[in-house]
C-alpha cells in the first residue's frame, strides 16, 4: 500500500513538473526596434504569448542582429539552433529558395494580405517539406507595395537610367537592371550608410519601414505606382530550429501553433500596410510622385524579362517556374 501511495505521489508531481514547464525562445531578427515589425507586432505578440501561456512561453526579442552575424546568417542560425526562431528574408540567402521567389516577381502582388496567405498556403502544400524542410516555418508573409526612394525625381522609366538603386533579393535587383538602373543587393541595415557615402543614390522599400531608418531625410523623392498591383514586394519567414519545436511542451507548442501559420500571416501583412500610411505620411512634406496607369503598363511590359529568366532559372533547378507563377496566382485570388 505504501509502494503505490509513494507511485502515486510520484505520478502526480511528475505531471506537474510537466505542466508547469517553461519555455524560453530567442528570437533573432534584422529589424531595427522602432520598425513595424519589432515594435507593433512581435512585441505586443511576445507579450500575448506570454499572458496566454501564464508566464511559461517567454519570446524574447533581438533587434538589428544584436546575437551578431549578418541577415545573411538568420536562416542558418535557426536551422543550426544558434536561435530558436529567426526572421529574416529568404532572399537574403539567395539560389536556397528558389520556389518561393515566386511571390516577388514584378507585379506579381495585388494584395498584400492575400498574397501573404497564398505564400502560406504554398508553404504548407509543398515547401515546408520541400526548401524550408531543415526548419520549422511558423508563419510567412509580404510586405505592401514597393516604393522607389531616389535622390533625383523618377517620373518616367527612362529616369532610372545612371542609378544605382539597392534592392534586397535576387529577384528584385534582376528587376531594377531591367528597368535600367545599376542594382545593388544589400539588406536593410545598410541603406543609410550606402545612401550617406554615395555608394548608392536610391533603393526600392515600402512605406512603413522609411521612419525607422530616417529614409525621408537622405532622399526627398518618392515614386509610386498606382493601380491593384505593385512593382514588387519581398517574402519574408518566421523560421524555428526543429528541436527547439518538438522540445515544448504538447500545450505551450499548440498554443505557438495557433498563434502563428496562416493567421499570423495575414495579420502581419495588415499590420504592415496598415503602417504604409503612417510612415507615408511622416514624409509627405517630401516631393511624392505617382505613377500613371499608362506610365504602370511601361514598367510591367519592360519588367517581363525578369519572368523570363526566372522561368529559365526553375527548369535549371528541375521544377516548372509557369506552373508554379500559375499556382501562387490562383492562390492569391483564392484568398482574396
Amino acid at each position: 500500500m505504501k509502494k503505490l501511495v509513494l507511485a502515486a505521489l510520484a505520478g502526480v508531481m511528475s505531471a506537474s513538473t510537466a505542466v508547469a514547464q517553461e519555455a524560453n525562445l530567442r528570437l533573432h531578427h534584422f529589424m531595427p526596434p522602432p520598425a513595424t515589425l519589432s515594435a507593433h507586432f512581435f512585441m505586443p505578440w511576445a507579450e500575448e504569448m506570454a499572458e496566454k501561456s501564464d508566464g511559461r512561453l517567454n519570446v524574447e526579442l533581438f533587434a538589428a542582429m544584436s546575437l551578431g552575424g549578418t541577415p545573411g546568417d538568420l536562416v542558418d542560425q535557426a536551422i543550426d539552433g544558434a536561435v530558436d526562431i529567426s526572421l529574416t528574408l529568404p532572399g537574403y540567402t539567395p539560389g536556397r529558395f528558389n520556389k518561393t521567389e515566386v511571390f516577388e516577381l514584378p507585379f506579381m502582388m495585388e494584395d498584400a494580405v492575400a498574397t501573404s496567405a497564398a505564400f502560406y498556403d504554398m508553404i504548407t502544400a509543398e515547401l515546408q517539406d520541400g526548401e524550408f524542410a531543415d526548419m520549422k516555418i511558423l508563419s510567412a508573409w509580404v510586405h505592401g507595395p514597393g516604393v522607389l526612394h531616389t535622390a533625383e525625381p523618377v517620373m518616367k522609366l527612362e529616369d532610372l537610367a545612371g542609378y544605382e538603386l539597392r534592392g534586397p533579393t535576387r529577384v528584385i535587383t534582376d528587376l531594377i537592371g531591367e528597368l535600367g538602373a545599376t542594382p545593388v543587393g544589400m539588406p536593410l541595415p545598410g541603406i543609410p550608410e550606402a545612401l550617406s557615402k554615395g555608394v548608392i543614390n536610391g533603393t526600392v522599400l515600402p512605406w512603413e519601414i522609411t521612419p525607422a531608418i530616417k529614409l525621408g531625410e537622405l532622399v526627398q523623392n518618392h515614386t509610386e505606382f498606382g493601380g491593384d498591383r505593385a512593382l514588387y514586394t519581398a517574402t519574408f519567414i518566421l523560421a524555428m530550429n526543429w528541436d527547439a519545436y518538438e522540445a515544448l511542451p504538447d500545450d505551450l507548442r499548440e498554443l505557438l501553433d495557433a498563434n502563428t501559420g496562416k493567421q499570423m500571416a495575414r495579420d502581419v501583412a495588415a499590420t504592415m500596410v496598415a503602417r504604409d500610411a503612417a510612415g507615408r505620411s511622416v514624409y509627405e512634406g517630401n516631393n511624392i510622385i505617382q505613377l500613371d496607369e499608362a506610365e504602370v503598363a511601361r514598367w510591367e511590359a519592360a519588367a517581363q524579362p525578369v519572368y523570363d529568366r526566372w522561368i529559365e532559372r526553375a527548369a535549371e533547378k528541375g521544377f516548372d517556374g509557369q506552373a508554379i507563377i500559375d499556382e501562387a496566382r490562383s492562390l492569391i485570388a483564392a484568398n482574396k
